[in-house]
């Protein structure tokens, strides 16, 4: 015991970070005011999408696209546009060479709000202090302003990328809509193999890893995939006064709890097992001791994931929401069928047919019926060692200075697991720092950004196209 302590320890006050590069300070310049009121206007168009499209309002997608040629005349006028069904916008900003383009990518729909649940008009575009309020202002037309702020300002100053860059910007992303797989297969039919891709993701947080007391700047180099499952039984129904020993609705509860009490198996991805290992370096010494030592402590994340739940056990599992169910439609009525769906996020390696499998050895009840409908596999892991995550990683060290760069894993999807097809530097960072305040008004009532958001996007932008 007495040597295994001592090995432990060893290996713990080993577990240093790596020694940082000198960042650059050099200042980026550009109309402060100009980058705010933009987004207001931008805010005030109701872009919002829906799964059912004739709920949509045609007029503000098409508003939207005058707005932005209104706001950013160099863009429209030296980029090429390419309109992709059905609501895709693709910009190519020619550069001196085509052999290692760039993409950078955002949407502008959004989700819906209910103007009677906010506290400001969600499409007001008010203004209060330093806070822009609006629905959009984080997710993500403060990228796309970011993205085409330091496009215009770069024009004016005559610059010519080195590599060709594309903007890839979509009208259905909230709804999982063809407008990014319909530009994606466009630019692999024309042989384009993206260099570097950026996409909304990670942010630069603070207070999320154990024992980690500087802001960390997280960047998704994979996603997990989403799909849902539905489990559906039946019966002979009847009147309620003489139920059967088990009703469609009680067996599956039955059902519901057996999956909760039996969590997916832990899985240690190499994308998490390098945000561990970055993060753990940083952090203080007793997670250090464990993570410096994750060879004998994993059984103990393993537990505390599946009694604690949460962002952590997202990272290390599939993990299975119970979230609609439906029976009779009369209290007193038995039903003949009932169904409950749960919203399944799936680890990288795992697949939905693979999980619909695990579901149906776990409960072993030929009674309930188990099938998954519509979502995507797991994303595509890109690569940390080249040279294009390392550009990414200095223009973040440039922007935040005294934040610490990892890859993770991230729990949402976005857009950009459809690149996957055609690149493996594909990487997911909302170019601001978010307080866990603010990562909760994303698609939340009351969504709003700082001004000092607003710039940190333009200045991430501004520095990164500069190096592509």
């Amino acid at each position: 015991m007495f040597t295994l302590l001592l090995i432990c320890l060893i290996r713990a006050l080993r577990f240093k970070p790596a020694p940082s590069a000198p960042v650059s300070q050099e200042p980026v310049e550009f109309d402060r005011q100009k980058a705010v009121s933009a987004l207001r206007e931008m805010v005030t168009v109701r872009t919002v999408s829906y799964t059912d499209t004739s709920k949509e309002d045609e007029a503000e997608f098409s508003r939207f696209s005058d707005v932005i040629a209104k706001l950013f005349p160099l863009v429209h006028k030296k980029l090429t546009l390419e309109r992709v069904p059905p609501k895709g916008l693709l910009y190519k900003w020619a550069g001196r060479s085509s052999v290692s383009p760039t993409v950078l990518m955002a949407h502008y729909d959004v989700v819906p709000a209910a103007d009677s649940e906010w506290s400001r008009p969600p499409f007001g575009g008010v203004i209060e202090g330093e806070t822009l309020w609006g629905r959009g202002t984080l997710d993500t037309k403060g990228t796309l302003n970011g993205i085409l702020q330091a496009a215009e300002r770069l024009l004016e100053e005559g610059f010519v990328p080195a590599n060709d860059i594309y903007f890839s910007f979509a009208g259905d992303e909230e709804t999982q809509g063809d407008s990014t797989p319909n530009i994606v297969k466009l630019l692999s039919e024309r042989g384009i193999k993206p260099a570097l891709v950026v996409d909304e993701g990670g942010a630069v947080v603070e207070n999320v890893f154990p024992g980690v007391k500087k802001r960390i700047a997280v960047v998704g180099t994979a996603e997990k995939g989403v799909t849902n499952i539905r489990f559906s039984t039946s019966s002979g129904g009847g009147h309620a006064s003489a139920p059967p020993a088990h009703t469609p609705v009680g067996i599956l509860s039955a059902a519901c709890v057996k999956v909760e009490n039996d969590p997916f198996p832990m899985v240690y991805t190499p994308t998490v097992r390098k945000m561990f290992d970055t993060l753990g370096r940083h952090s203080t010494f007793l997670y250090r001791l464990i993570f410096a030592n994750l060879w004998l402590f994993k059984p103990v994340l393993n537990m505390i994931g599946k009694k604690s739940g949460g962002e952590m056990n997202a990272l290390m599992r599939t993990t299975t929401a119970f979230t609609t169910a439906k029976g009779s439609d009369a209290y007193n009525v038995i039903p003949t069928s009932a169904e409950m769906t749960a919203n399944v996020r799936i680890i990288s390696g795992e697949t939905r047919d693979g999980v619909v499998k695990r579901l149906t050895d776990t409960l072993a009840d030929d009674r309930v019926k188990i099938e998954y409908f519509g979502g995507a596999e797991p994303s595509r892991v890109s690569v940390t060692d080249g040279e294009e995550y390392q550009k990414l990683v200095s223009v973040i060290n440039e922007v935040f200075p005294d934040a610490v760069v990892t890859p993770y894993l991230m729990i949402a999807c976005s857009d950009s697991r459809h690149y996957g097809a055609i690149s493996d530097k594909v990487y997911r960072f909302s170019a601001m720092a978010m307080s866990n305040e603010e990562r909760k008004l994303v698609h939340g009532v009351d969504e709003r950004i700082t001004f000092r958001g607003i710039f940190e996007a333009v200045e991430f932008y501004l520095r990164l196209i500069k190096r592509c």
